[in-house]
């Protein structure tokens, strides 16, 4: 499949890290679903079926040149675009999901179809950089950047679906950053978002004075961070209950499957948002930062990756990359923990979920590709 020089700068440490992630995933799943009525089978049955069409797309990855992607940016951005457009037109269990427009079904299969946009908006974005490298600091130019990749990001908040459009606008910062834009532009986002931060925080100061519960779910959401106990049987439950799992894991945790928040069921959405309460209740400190290691090993492995990158294109994919892995990991573990509001963020490899399974797989596959463009061979250098 590869020439000899294109297998020495074969990332091996990254695909086992991603690898060994995985089989970590399908554990913890495992123990999250054996309470529920028909048992961890079918979610396992998932999760390892998506993790093996994943690797095999992994590997198809590796054997193109990634530089063809950015000749169908265009038709990339714009299936990207259709695909949320018909998200928003055409949903399923939007009322499930308290009127949230994120699913949809194609035959017996049902997806986020916002996963799928990740990938095509990290693709066709790094390319229009690219494109427009030379004048990046340019307000027209910057300003025609933003525009065209923050319309994705406007469809995922018409959904509403806050927390995805969070991953989008923070991986889009990153790219930019990395593209070298200019400080001045750093500076007035940092401001900007301050001003919006106090606005926010004395909006809720008034809210708070005539707050009723499930009136407005993203309003629920953000009390809930900073008050949990005021409706602990509804929308503070969820924090309350993962992060009383998380405590009483201690040191070594309860042990695998003994876990008493998760096998009786106080604990909500556990093999999905709330599987790292999973494992602090059942591993227990220990089992906590032998993941983030795993975490911090990965994202090593795609730092250099895109710092070593042969052109900018590359580069700006595995930034975005690197980017979007990251928020979900802070995100997802600092909520489980009461440290950020809840936004319904999955954790990489770890949390159940076929298309998020196979969209981690493809990031994966595309840096692996990148990284064997590389003039450096430094793989195997931790």
């Amino acid at each position: 499949m590869f020439k000899k020089s294109r297998l020495k700068r074969f990332d091996f440490v990254l695909l086992f890290t991603t690898v060994i992630l995985c089989i970590f995933g399908f554990v913890m799943i495992n123990s999250a679903t054996m309470s529920k009525p028909s048992g961890s089978e079918p979610y396992l049955k998932t999760q390892i079926v998506s993790f093996a069409i994943g690797l095999v797309i992994l590997f198809t990855l590796t054997a193109v040149d990634y530089d063809i992607y950015g000749n169908f940016y265009i038709p990339v951005y714009a299936a990207t675009i259709l695909l949320l457009i018909y998200t928003l037109i055409n949903p399923v269990n939007a009322e499930q999901w308290g009127g949230v427009r994120s699913w949809i079904a194609i035959g017996p299969i049902v997806f986020q179809p916002s996963e799928l946009a990740k990938f095509g908006v990290i693709i066709s974005v790094s390319k229009y950089i690219d494109i427009n490298k030379d004048n990046l600091n340019s307000t027209a130019v910057l300003m025609k950047i933003l525009i065209f990749a923050f319309i994705p990001v406007a469809l995922i908040l018409m959904q509403p679906d806050l927390g995805t459009a969070l991953v989008f606008i923070f991986f889009i910062g990153v790219m930019l950053f990395v593209a070298g834009i200019d400080k001045k532009y750093i500076i007035a986002v940092f401001l900007i978002a301050l001003i919006f931060l106090i606005i926010c925080l004395v909006s809720l100061h008034y809210i708070m004075e005539d707050y009723v519960p499930k009136e407005n779910y993203m309003v629920d959401r953000i009390v809930a961070f900073f008050y949990p106990e005021l409706d602990p049987e509804n929308t503070g439950y969820q924090v309350i209950q993962s992060k009383t799992a998380i405590g009483s894991g201690m040191l070594y945790g309860r042990g695998l499957y003994k876990g008493v928040q998760n096998q009786l069921g106080y604990l909500p959405t556990k093999e999905t948002d709330f599987i790292f309460a999973v494992i602090g209740e059942e591993l227990g400190l220990a089992g906590g930062l032998s993941l983030l290691c795993l975490y911090g090993v990965l994202i090593y492995r795609l730092i250099k990756i895109a710092k070593s990158s042969a052109n900018l294109f590359g580069s700006l994919i595995v930034s975005g990359t690197t980017a979007m892995l990251f928020f979900h990991i802070f995100e997802n573990i600092s909520m489980t923990m009461g440290l950020m509001p809840v936004t319904g963020i999955p954790l990489p490899f770890i949390s159940y979920g076929g298309t998020f399974m196979l969209m981690n797989m493809i990031s994966i596959g595309l840096s692996l590709e990148i990284g064997m463009k590389r003039d450096k061979i430094d793989i195997f250098d931790l």
